[in-house]
């Protein structure tokens, strides 16, 4: 399929020819549906904790916070474009809704309004102020979503990334240190360490803390390459293969590298201000308890199954109960080892009022056994996606992951992903129509083989 110059190509861009091919094939053969059983509830799969036991799970990971290694990783590299769809439909094709008279009405009300007017912007002109939010001028258009101005106080205005920098040093520090880990795109990986090295010493000092803070790319080992509609490889003018970034999944690499006991994950824009922190704080604190409480419980009855004294039922309910995975009707020993010997993740779940977002659904896996995932609507079938509509929660990108083994190895997260799942869109490079594909996502199908425990408050 490659000449000799192609392979070349695949190669330097850290691929192999047979995850090329691998590529193509799922072009042909599409990804299909998950088996969804029907959603998960507050009566089956989604467990509300009560304020006690809220307050439970809070004070077990104060108590042990000091002995663990915590990271707090952030997806950051995401575009801030999709918050400005009204702003460009306005700017370039004069399309004004009643977002953008909202806007122009309280400008002086948003956050970056100090900045806008350091533009020195005609204020009176809503075109030219509302072509200097996104184009020349505060350049939003074009940043990610961590260097936008987010939220103003009376100390002054925070952009996305410094809202993190809080969290970090409330719920995410240990032993003095908040390590914070942040994906970014090749292009502003120098503005966010700009902004960090401008800013950081400020939240140190309030806190009395350290920061200690890393990036990451997304990997091009991690890309898919582009097809054309008949499925064979799309070449550029140049005549080259066309290789596209495989989506949030693809930061499951990035993720794998980092070593700690206890990994918050959180979405760069998913941010709160002070007023609000205080429930933020004590529901991750709250997740990452429950996440450490249920992980010793699983680590002992996994040595007493491979010790060959466990009591098989026993396990079992912990199994059903606990880790959400619904067993078959026959099981044993080796099953109820391989479903404990895996990473876990406990998903922070938000009543569904509408907003986008994965829910939790039950799920057929291959062995028999059925298991809670966090589905996105692009991953169901129509005739199930009533099952969908029905769901009454969501995840808003907020878990917390244990990634140790029983020994304090690292699991190799690569491993528990299913490559059946993934997402096929139609894109265009030069204005020529292209097929592009994803990854399964980081919290979808990357995870997909992991124990997987949902939580909600009525916090």
């Amino acid at each position: 399929m490659f000449n000799e110059k192609q392979i070349q190509e695949i190669e330097a861009h850290g691929l192999t020819v047979e995850q090329v091919e691998a590529q193509i094939e799922a072009f042909k053969r599409g990804f299909p549906s998950l088996e969804v059983v029907k959603a998960a509830s507050p009566e089956d799969g989604i467990t509300i904790l009560s304020a006690e036991e809220c307050d439970n799970a809070v004070n077990y990971y104060d108590a042990i916070a000091e002995k663990l290694e915590v990271v707090k990783f952030v997806p950051a590299s995401g575009a801030a474009t999709r918050m400005f769809k009204e702003l460009f439909e306005f700017v370039n094709d004069d399309k004004r809704g009643k977002g953008i008279d909202t806007l122009v009405e309280n400008i002086e009300k948003f956050a970056f309004y100090e900045e806008l007017k350091a533009t020195g912007v005609d204020l009176s002109d809503d075109k030219a102020l509302v072509s200097a939010i996104i184009k020349a001028g505060l350049n939003y258009g074009s940043k990610p979503k961590g260097l936008v101005t987010f939220h103003n106080y009376d100390d002054g205005a925070r952009k996305a990334i410094e809202e993190h920098l809080m969290e970090g040093a409330q719920y995410g520090a240990s032993k003095g240190v908040s390590r914070l880990h942040f994906t970014v795109s090749p292009e502003h990986k120098e503005a966010f360490k700009a902004l960090l090295d401008e800013r950081v010493a400020r939240y140190e000092a309030k806190f009395g803390i350290r920061y200690d803070i890393s990036f990451s790319e997304q990997k091009s080992s991690t890309d898919t390459i582009a097809v054309n509609p008949d499925n064979t490889p799309f070449l550029t003018d140049e005549g080259k293969l066309l290789f596209r970034p495989a989506g949030h999944g693809a930061l499951l690499s990035n993720l794998n590298d980092i070593e700690a006991d206890v990994i918050f994950v959180k979405n760069i824009d998913n941010v709160t201000t002070d007023a609000l922190r205080g429930d933020t704080i004590r529901y991750k604190k709250a997740l990452a308890g429950v996440l450490v409480a249920t992980q010793l419980v699983a680590f002992d009855h996994l040595k007493a199954l491979r010790e060959g004294r466990a009591d098989l039922a026993e396990v079992a309910e912990f199994v059903e109960k606990k880790l959400c995975t619904k067993l078959p009707a026959e099981y044993d020993a080796a099953l109820l080892e391989q479903l404990l010997d895996r990473p876990i993740r406990v998903c922070g779940m938000v009543r569904n009022e509408g907003e986008p977002g994965g829910g939790p659904f039950w799920v057929k896996n291959d062995d028999g056994t059925q298991s809670l995932q966090i589905a996105e609507s692009s991953q169901i079938s129509a005739e199930d996606m009533p099952l969908m509509k029905a769901a009454t929660h969501f995840n808003p990108v907020d878990l917390v992951c244990g990634v140790r083994r029983i020994d304090g190895s690292k699991f190799d997260l690569m491993g528990y992903t299913d490559p059946k799942t993934g997402f096929i869109s139609s894109k265009s490079s030069g204005g020529r129509e292209l097929r592009a594909q994803e990854l399964p996502g980081l919290w979808n199908g990357a995870m997909a083989k992991w124990m997987c425990l949902s939580r909600h408050s009525h916090l």
